[in-house]
C-alpha cells in the first residue's frame, strides 16, 4: 500500500505472547485464523509509492504484532527500524520484543540507577536474561526467580538466584537484604504481583508486564473467566498499593501501548539495543533457531518451559 515497504522475514520471534494470543487471553488477541508473529527482521524487498526506494535491500527490525511468521510482510515506513551491518539477525530479533520491553521498564519506567536493587521474576526467560543483561550494564544489585536448573544461567549473567519451587521469593528477598528491593519486573501475574509488592522497601515499585501464570504448558488454564480476573485483579493491586504506607507502587508496562503512544521512545531504544548487540555489550540468548514450517513446535517448547 501506499508509504509501506514489503519485508522478506529472516527471523522472528518466539514469545509468550503469541502463546496468549492463541489462547485469546492477551490484549492484542484477534479473530482465528490469524498469523501470529510479534517481532521481524527483515530484507526491504520492495517500496510502495511514496515509501522509500533508498530503504530497499536494507536490514531492518519492527514490531508488527500479528504476521510475523510469514515469508514476507507489508509494513508503514516509520515502523521499521535499520539494523547495523554484520549483526545476526536471530540475535537482532530477540531485541525487539525482549530487550525493549526490559529497557523500557528498567529505565522509563523504572528509572532503575547504579546501586539499587532489583528483583526479576523468570530470570533465566526471554525478557529475564535481557533484565539481567542490561541491569548489569546500569550498576544494579540483582535477584532473579528461576528453576533449580537454570540458576547458573542466572548468577553468570550476575544475579543471586532464588528457587521459587522451593523457597518463598517474599522471606527469601527480605532475608537476604533485611529491607527489600526498590524495583521488581514482575511478569507473571494474579496473586505473583502482591507477594512481589511486598518484598518493595520504601518508595519502591512493581512493574507487572505479563500474565504467563494463566498458562499451563503453553496452554489457558482454568477458563476464559481469567480475561475479566486478569484485568480486574491488577487494577485492585494497584489501589490497595496506592492506599499502602511507604510510597510503594504498581506500575503496568505494555510494550504495544507505550509504542503507539510514544513511537518515537520504541525507536530510540531499539536501535540503541542495537549498538549495544553491534559492538558486543549485549549478547542475547538464543535457544534455538528453528524452520518456519516447525512453528507449532517453536511455540511448543515455551509452553513446555
Amino acid at each position: 500500500a501506499s508509504g509501506e515497504l514489503r519485508v522478506r522475514t529472516i527471523a522472528a520471534g518466539v514469545s509468550f505472547a503469541e502463546l496468549l494470543m492463541r489462547e485469546g487471553i492477551h490484549p492484542e488477541k484477534t479473530t482465528l485464523p490469524f498469523t501470529p508473529g510479534w517481532d521481524i527482521v527483515g530484507i526491504v524487498d520492495e517500496a510502495g509509492e511514496g515509501a522509500s526506494h533508498a530503504m530497499v535491500g536494507k536490514m531492518v527490525a519492527a514490531l508488527p504484532i500479528h504476521g510475523g511468521y510469514a515469508q514476507f510482510i507489508c509494513l508503514p515506513e516509520d515502523e521499521l527500524t535499520p539494523v547495523p551491518t554484520g549483526v545476526d539477525p536471530a540475535e537482532a530479533v530477540s531485541l525487539v520484543l525482549n530487550y525493549v520491553t526490559a529497557y523500557q521498564m528498567m529505565h522509563r519506567l523504572g528509572h532503575a540507577s547504579a546501586g539499587q536493587r532489583v528483583l526479576i521474576h523468570g530470570a533465566a526467560g526471554g525478557v529475564g536474561t535481557a533484565l539481567l543483561q542490561l541491569g548489569r550494564l546500569a550498576g544494579l544489585e540483582m535477584y532473579g526467580t528461576a528453576s533449580l536448573a537454570s540458576h547458573q544461567i542466572v548468577s553468570d549473567l550476575g544475579a543471586m538466584p532464588i528457587d521459587y519451587e522451593r523457597d518463598d521469593f517474599v522471606k527469601e528477598i527480605h532475608r537476604l537484604t533485611s529491607d527489600g528491593v526498590d524495583v521488581v519486573f514482575d511478569g507473571v501475574g494474579e496473586a505473583n504481583v502482591w507477594r512481589s509488592f511486598r518484598t518493595l522497601r520504601p518508595g519502591g515499585r512493581v512493574i507487572a508486564y505479563g500474565f504467563t501464570s494463566f498458562l499451563r504448558k503453553g496452554q489457558l488454564a482454568g477458563g476464559l473467566r481469567y480475561r475479566l480476573r486478569g484485568i480486574l485483579r491488577p487494577a485492585w493491586y494497584a489501589v490497595r498499593a496506592f492506599v499502602s504506607p511507604g510510597r510503594r507502587r504498581i506500575l503496568p508496562y505494555s510494550i504495544q501501548y507505550l509504542k503507539r503512544w510514544k513511537l518515537a521512545w520504541f525507536r530510540e531504544d531499539l536501535g540503541a539495543l542495537l549498538e549495544l548487540l553491534r559492538d558486543g555489550t549485549i549478547k542475547p540468548m538464543v535457544a534455538e533457531r528453528i524452520p518456519l514450517t516447525e512453528a507449532r513446535r517453536a511455540q511448543e517448547l515455551p509452553g513446555q518451559g
